[in-house]
């Protein structure tokens, strides 16, 4: 005999190996016919983290896929390295960049400030 329990782990597991276009046509179905039905898929999918990319193995599993050929695998992995490390490079650069000009912009705002009180004193 099946509980309702064994049912939704069975529909889940059901929906996890359709992937994330099965559980937004459920999303979207429920909110047609049973409008709660669709808002408790929608707070489930939320909550289970199942919108983000790694869940349903969407992201770019570039490492994992191997040619055979291992001097291009090594070569492919160093240049990938090097890219994710210039990545980096780049947005500690744009960090910077942001932290200058907010100390800029703070740093103006309180010379106005104290031209301001100098004025009115």
């Amino acid at each position: 005999m099946s509980t309702p329990a064994i049912w939704l782990a069975d529909a889940v597991a059901w929906l996890d190996a359709k992937g994330k276009k099965a559980w937004i046509a459920a999303m979207i179905l429920g909110f047609i016919f049973v409008w709660p039905v669709g808002l408790a898929i929608l707070f489930y999918m939320i909550w289970s983290n199942r919108m983000s990319r790694s869940f349903f193995h969407c992201s770019n599993n570039r490492r994992q896929s191997s040619t055979g050929n291992t001097a291009f695998d090594t070569y492919k992995e160093d240049t990938l390295q090097r890219l994710e490390d210039e990545q980096s490079a780049f947005q500690s650069f744009l960090q910077r960049l942001r932290d200058a000009k907010d100390k800029t912009e703070f740093d103006e705002f309180m010379n106005d400030r104290a031209k301001a009180n100098k004025t009115t004193a």
